[in-house]
């Protein structure tokens, strides 16, 4: 079984999770339900469901929209256990770089005008 997301795939997670994420928080049940909350979250800002539309999205809107939920999962499982990673300072910093990318995702996503335009 692999995470089942309609906006990011199991690879995406994976790799902006990176190699020292604990397997046994990374589970594919657990990417699903963090994948399915991401999704929720950015369709809650953009008062867009990018989900249910997935067939109306262009090809660089939705590179952009798997890029959020892959760093929301991958943020997701870095804070679930740091026990990989070589220190708390490492882990912290991953989950920072995601989080900073992840803003200026939501910065265009509320601007309705971006949406409409992405739509």
């Amino acid at each position: 079984m692999v995470a089942t997301s309609i906006l990011s795939t199991d690879a995406e997670m994976l790799a902006m999770a990176g190699e020292n994420v604990d397997a046994a928080g990374f589970t594919d049940a657990n990417k699903t339900a963090w994948g399915l909350q991401a999704e929720a979250y950015l369709a809650a800002i953009s008062r867009y469901d990018w989900s249910v539309n997935v067939a109306t999205i262009d090809g660089t809107t939705a590179e952009m929209l798997s890029e959020y939920v892959a760093r929301y999962v991958a943020v997701a499982a870095i804070s679930y256990n740091m026990v990989g990673f070589t220190s708390r300072i490492e882990a912290e910093d991953m989950i920072n770089i995601h989080v900073f990318r992840m803003k200026l995702i939501e910065m265009l996503l509320k601007n309705q005008n971006n949406v409409d335009y992405m739509t």
